[in-house]
């Protein structure tokens, strides 16, 4: 994320150091056990392990996976550099979530919050014992550190998420408090408990702010044992981790070593695979999922697959327009390119049909919009009626279905009047404005896996006069050019949960779109949409949000700002036969690799059966 020595950003640029003098008496608080949004957590404070993991889980083995491109940092913190994948892995957070429950965690390195009546605060007292690597005690010192030096040289998201903190104080050496601007905010707490300490001590005399190739100390249940910069690197769980009896951690962590080798593309990562240098991997091309899987080895029952549905919102992914660029601002261009996406064609020639058109932000979830805005939703709407598409209130949102042909004529022809009517004629074959300026466009790419999507969409693009051409990058080139919105048409994948909040900001307001490095890919900016967006963030109980996100993704969709693409409510496995793993999957998650374990009877079969084939 950024940049500055951690000591010159402790001592010499107005961070506030953590501070051990005695705050003012907070209102009354409730010791919990767990945090929680939506409805009370379900597991008890005294529960021993996730009901969907096998808490006496082996411990031992090895496993492979696969990370694509390069990367040259162990700081995922900052906005600079490619994080390795992975390495979350060395990190405790205060409070881990259940992948079983919506929007609950359970105390972790905290040994429990308290979280003020009036809603105005939250401490975090943390467990005795808790150490880092090097047998240093994590401290309340440290989390109110990490905590400065995330909102002061982090990723934008940490001032985004940390906005509406006024104070972090450590009162003791075990105990930090957090108090709140206003008691608007119900998520807060909530992504405070996701905060993963950093050492001061470690950190100090070195810059925050660089990338790092140093191993950085941390204190979960993995270290980084070996790597090679931008080609992979091995984590080795550490025997003695202070946490590895906790409810939250039993059962998981299971693997002595986790690899994560490095492809510079998807089809070589596959081949890997079928060749057994890599142990599992989740398909996301439907293509591949289809047919690339007829191996021997798949044939003989020593690799296997599956699909494992879930119930994760599936957010959108899109065709994302950079609307900072004047080309995309008139609704009815945009409307118009989404016109000549011919999703139908695409899902039975590209897809095996395997995929559901998206038409929420929201997908797969009780937020997504649907009919027309009724009661709260209309109240809600309503005074801001006149800066809103006649459509919001008149017509459910529905994106055009075609006959799968791939002539797509009744689009084409919509397409063509709309950009009529936004002062774009046709001149020689070619789409050109007032003064003449031809439409003309790069759509930014970061792996080859997707060209053949969007090389149909640039020949549809073609039959209305506009010249697109698609460029492909590397994933690090794709990186720096997506922090400085330095594209004009990419692909996005905006995610969502079941509790919609603070992440909101940095997906749709105005004071991202200009923000280098924040999540607003495609520059959402609109007053409804940030006067919507501060209402959810506000909003007191399950059935104001629904109604406020169900009025936000109204919203977004009828000003047509992305070209909403396809989801799939599964995950596509496949894995060679040498783990076991739980008997249930966690509802609102994979619960790989944390839950799976080696299992040294099969891995023996495996490697049998391997020298037959």
């Amino acid at each position: 994320m950024r940049r500055r020595t951690l000591l010159a950003a402790g001592l010499a640029t107005g961070l506030p150091l953590p501070s051990l003098a005695q705050a003012p008496a907070p209102a009354p608080i409730e010791r919990r056990h767990a945090l929680s949004l939506l409805a009370p957590p379900a597991l008890p404070p005294d529960f021993s392990a996730f009901p969907w993991v096998n808490p006496d889980a082996p411990k031992g083995g090895a496993i492979a996976l696969t990370a694509l491109g390069s990367y040259d940092s162990f700081n995922p913190f900052i906005l600079r550099g490619t994080p390795a994948v992975g390495i979350g892995l060395i990190y405790d957070t205060l409070l881990a979530p259940n992948p079983d429950e919506a929007s609950v965690e359970y105390a972790n390195l905290a040994e429990y919050v308290e979280l003020a009546a009036d809603g105005l605060s939250v401490a975090f007292t943390l467990r005795e014992g808790a150490h880092w690597h090097d047998g240093r005690p994590i401290t309340a010192e440290d989390v109110a550190w990490t905590f400065g030096i995330l909102r002061e040289h982090g990723r934008p998201l940490f001032r985004a998420y940390y906005a509406g903190v006024a104070e972090c104080l450590a009162e003791s050496p075990r105990r930090v408090r957090f108090t709140f601007k206003n008691g608007d905010n119900r998520e807060l707490a909530l992504i405070l408990g996701q905060i993963s300490p950093l050492p001061r001590h470690w950190w100090e005399g070195r810059d925050f702010a660089r990338p790092l190739l140093d191993p950085p100390l941390g204190s979960g249940a993995y270290r980084i044992d070996s790597f090679e910069a931008g080609r992979g690197v091995t984590y080795a769980r550490v025997p003695e981790a202070w946490g590895r009896d906790l409810p939250t951690q039993r059962g998981q962590n299971n693997f002595d070593t986790i690899r994560y080798d490095y492809y510079r593309d998807s089809t070589v990562a596959l081949e890997a695979f079928k060749a057994g240098r890599i142990d599992f991997r989740t398909e996301n091309i439907a293509r591949d999922w289809a047919t690339a899987y007829d191996f021997p080895a798949r044939s003989a029952g020593l690799v296997k697959l599956g699909e494992l549905r879930h119930e994760l919102p599936t957010g959108m992914q899109a065709f994302a327009m950079n609307l900072r660029k004047p080309m995309f601002q008139d609704r009815r261009v945009r409307q118009a390119l989404g016109l000549v996406f011919d999703f139908e064609w695409m899902n039975a020639n590209l897809f095996y049909g395997a995929y559901a058109r998206t038409e929420s932000y929201f997908s797969n979830s009780d937020f997504a919009a649907r009919g027309l805005p009724q009661g709260a939703e209309l109240a809600l709407l309503e005074p801001f009626r006149a800066q809103l598409p006649p459509e919001v209130f008149t017509e459910e949102f529905h994106l055009p279905v075609t006959d799968g042909s791939g002539s797509n004529r009744d689009g084409t022809r919509a397409a063509l009047r709309l950009l009529r009517e936004a002062g774009w004629t046709i001149r020689e074959r070619r789409l050109v404005g007032p003064q003449g300026q031809p439409f003309e466009f790069e759509i930014l790419l970061n792996g080859p896996s997707f060209e053949r999507v969007a090389l149909p969409y640039v020949q549809a693009l073609a039959r209305i006069g506009m010249e697109a051409r698609v460029r492909t990058v590397d994933p690090a080139q794709y990186q720096v050019r997506m922090d400085g919105f330095d594209y004009d048409m990419t692909v996005d994948v905006i995610p969502q949960s079941n509790s919609p909040g603070n992440e909101q900001r940095d997906f749709f307001t105005c004071a991202t779109a200009s923000q280098h490095g924040s999540q607003n890919i495609a520059g959402f900016c609109n007053p409804v949409v940030d006067a919507l967006v501060d209402k959810i963030i506000a909003a007191p109980d399950l059935p104001t949000l629904t109604t406020t996100v169900r009025a936000l993704d109204r919203v977004l969709l009828w000003n047509h700002f992305v070209i909403p693409q396809w989801h799939l409510r599964s995950f596509w496995i496949a894995y060679w036969d040498r783990f076991g793993r739980p008997a249930k999957n966690p509802r609102y998650g994979l619960g790989f690799p944390s839950s799976w374990w080696f299992d040294a009877a099969k891995d023996a079969a495996l490697a049998e059966a391997r020298r037959s084939l």
